[in-house]
């Protein structure tokens, strides 16, 4: 059976653009189980309170809530359980090198299917203060008022 093909987005973190500048993104693969994926397939994921951590030089994001697959009877995980996620050790390295030296946190941003595996954008990012969180809201309403009056103009 040949494999699908493309990119579909399951879930994205609207809240970390908000409290974060994401900085650099990285794609990981996740480590799950059977029943996680077709829970995953049916969007049942909630990344909104998710990070990611390095411990023992490897990658685990928790937080990150998995509903369990409604048809699953015993298989089924923990849904808060803390996944493995798949990278090269050198990119790990290099990550926790930037965590440590400048104060930065990895985010996950969205999870998606490629190639029908489950993949993971993490985001490396440095946290808003209150003003750049309101410059952002105040930047996006004006920049909303500008489009309506282009288009209350063109529609004259």
């Amino acid at each position: 059976m040949p494999k699908a093909s493309g990119v579909k987005v399951v879930s994205t973190n609207k809240k970390a653009y908000h409290e974060y500048h994401i900085l650099e993104k990285f794609e990981a693969g996740i480590e799950l189980f059977g029943t996680e994926v077709k829970s995953i397939r049916q969007g049942t994921i909630n990344l909104k309170d998710a990070f990611c951590m390095i411990k023992d030089g490897e990658l685990f994001v928790r937080g990150m809530h998995i509903s369990p697959y409604e048809k699953g009877n015993i298989f089924n995980r923990d849904p808060m359980r803390h996944k493995r996620l798949l990278m090269h050790k050198r990119e790990i390295m290099r990550l926790y090198g930037k965590i440590k030296q400048d104060g930065l946190a990895l985010i996950p941003i969205s999870v998606y299917f490629k190639n029908s595996n489950v993949k993971l954008e993490i985001g490396l990012a440095r946290g808003k203060k209150l003003h750049d969180k309101r410059d952002a809201a105040a930047e996006k309403s004006s920049a909303r008022e500008m489009d309506r009056h282009i288009k209350e103009r063109m529609l004259k």
